[in-house]
């Protein structure tokens, strides 16, 4: 009750003196600013290995998203160093270096050169491949390029380990402001959103979310059995996100209290949604928020007993003796700066006026001359498309949640003029796959893959690569000739009385597209009945 008493005492203050400025509310301490560096390096290490478990089928000419496809489904001048080559042995190179450098950044040697490069070698794979992409690679890409115009190497770095100067307490900059700007605008925008819904303001779209098959996982199906409890949950995460403004307002325990319900809501969605890296890439943006107040509480903790803070010590004095190893160049980190500072603060004006400032305007009643066909809107999202840096709009299970659930059914057809599933690899039948929907994609980029498989894109050109796949992929591993293959999906909406009993679900079938292998033309092959 006493945190509650807090934010009151802080919101009063904010609101009965208009002319209170306090820009230690958009500064960040630079523990804060270590702890995000290092939690970005090991979601790089990480995605490349979860990624590197599809790399045949995902990453390579001989894959299902070839080249030349990727280069369809992106923007124009999108830049990808992935671009250069088709060669497989290649791009692992370039995978392999991508982890490489995000361990340079993990350690912080030359940390702002780690975080460019991270940031390009980032959105080149994300070009590479689009359509397993998801909101997690969005925020994460948005991050990362307001992390190139901050010193995240001022602590517990070998960078820090070489500066010839006390490392800074906090950073307060138009930098700093806009990458906690930026995690506040992802939050009140998606709950702005979700207000136009009624499953939302009256709480039954959680328990509707988690009703959910082919996303829900883990503990998810426990969470089913407690549809009250998940449905004050969804309301309070609700009302979270439209007061996330308050996570700049408040200092301190105050602000500390917020943040840790916020982290709670992430950690809950990563044991019960399988929704990818989201929830992890979002408590990194969130320890940006941790004041002072925090490190001074944890250091507090360290050196009460029976804490033994020599347990504590021993990895930065790991860094000094590999900071000592490593070369220093010419120029040390706080003369660059002073030589950089020029620059990036003109790009960075550009950058937060284009990314954030338009983007938000565009939303407003007064929006619309920013937002009309051709206005300053299309233009800043045409350019910061190329660099994968433009703003969605933050529509995360908004503004109406989904309700149904899906999985997908590949009738083929054989030479021998037998039908199989070929998606599932099962006799063929339209029931369902699996009891529990997610556990026919062997990864979570999958869903996200199929997701544009479903969609089709431009003259459906991702379902007919995915279905020439197949075509080819069963004649060369397996000896079975296809002449035809359709693609289906199902439909089960979910209703709170039927959230636990898909039989009791009402079902519909629908085609995605129809190919013909080699020279057959396209036929419906066992349509649904």
């Amino acid at each position: 009750m006493r945190s509650l008493h807090t934010i009151a005492r802080h919101v009063r203050t904010r609101a009965t003196n208009p002319t209170y400025i306090d820009f230690r509310s958009v500064s960040i301490d630079t523990r804060s600013l270590a702890v995000f560096r290092i939690a970005a390096a090991l979601l790089i290490v990480a995605d490349i290995l979860l990624r590197s478990r599809n790399f045949g089928f995902f990453y390579t000419n001989e894959g299902v998203v070839p080249q030349s496809l990727a280069m369809e489904m992106t923007p124009d001048n999108a830049i990808s160093v992935y671009y250069l080559t088709t060669d497989s042995t290649v791009i692992a190179a370039l995978f392999v270096v991508q982890v490489l450098i995000a361990l340079q950044l993990l350690i912080g040697y030359r940390t702002t050169i780690a975080t460019v490069l991270s940031f390009l070698l980032v959105i080149s794979l994300d070009h590479h491949n689009p359509l397993v992409l998801s909101y997690a690679d969005v925020l994460f890409r948005l991050l990362l390029f307001w992390a190139i115009f901050l010193p995240l190497g001022e602590r517990w770095s070998v960078d820090a380990v070489h500066a010839d100067s006390e490392p800074r307490a906090r950073i307060t900059s138009l930098a700093s402001a806009a990458i906690l700007v930026q995690i506040v605008y992802m939050y009140f925008l998606n709950g702005y959103h979700k207000r136009e819904s009624e499953l939302w303001t009256g709480g039954e779209a959680t328990p509707l979310i988690m009703g959910l098959d082919n996303t829900t996982f883990l503990l998810g199906e426990f969470m089913r059995s407690f549809p009250t409890l998940l449905q004050y949950g969804g309301l309070t995460w609700y009302y979270m996100l439209l007061f996330s403004w308050l996570l700049l307002v408040l200092r301190g325990r105050a602000r500390l209290f917020l943040v840790a319900m916020f982290i709670g809501g992430h950690a809950s969605f990563a044991i019960t949604v399988r929704i990818g890296a989201f929830p992890y890439v979002a408590i990194a943006g969130l320890v940006l928020f941790l004041q002072t107040q925090f490190w001074d509480d944890a250091n507090a903790l360290l050196r009460a007993p029976p804490l033994d803070r020599a347990r504590v010590t021993p990895p930065y004095a790991r860094l000094e003796r590999l900071g000592a190893r490593l070369p220093q160049f010419g120029v040390d980190a706080r003369t660059h700066e002073r030589i950089t500072s020029g620059l990036y603060s003109i790009a960075l004006v550009i950058a937060v006026t284009s990314l954030l400032v338009i983007p938000a305007v565009s939303h407003m009643p007064i929006g619309g001359f920013v937002d009309d066909e051709g206005g300053p809107k299309e233009r800043v999202d045409d350019t910061a498309a190329t660099v994968a840096v433009q703003q969605p709009d933050w529509s995360v299970f908004a503004p109406h949640p989904r309700t149904s659930d899906r999985y997908y059914v590949f009738p083929a057809a054989t030479a021998d003029g037998e039908v199989i599933d070929v998606y599932n690899d099962r006799e063929h039948t339209y029931d369902r796959p699996h009891d529990e929907l997610q556990q026919q994609f062997d990864t979570y980029r999958e869903r996200f893959y199929m997701n544009s498989v479903r969609r089709g894109g431009p003259d459906d050109l991702v379902s007919a690569t995915l279905a020439t796949h197949y075509c080819e992929t069963w004649q060369e591993d397996r000896d079975v000739e296809l002449t035809h293959v359709n693609m289906y999906y199902g439909i089960e909406d979910v209703t709170l009385e039927t959230i636990d009993d898909p039989a009791d679900r009402d079902r519909e079938i629908r085609l995605i597209y129809g190919h013909g292998c080699g020279n057959n033309e396209p036929v419906e092959v066992a349509p649904p009945e």
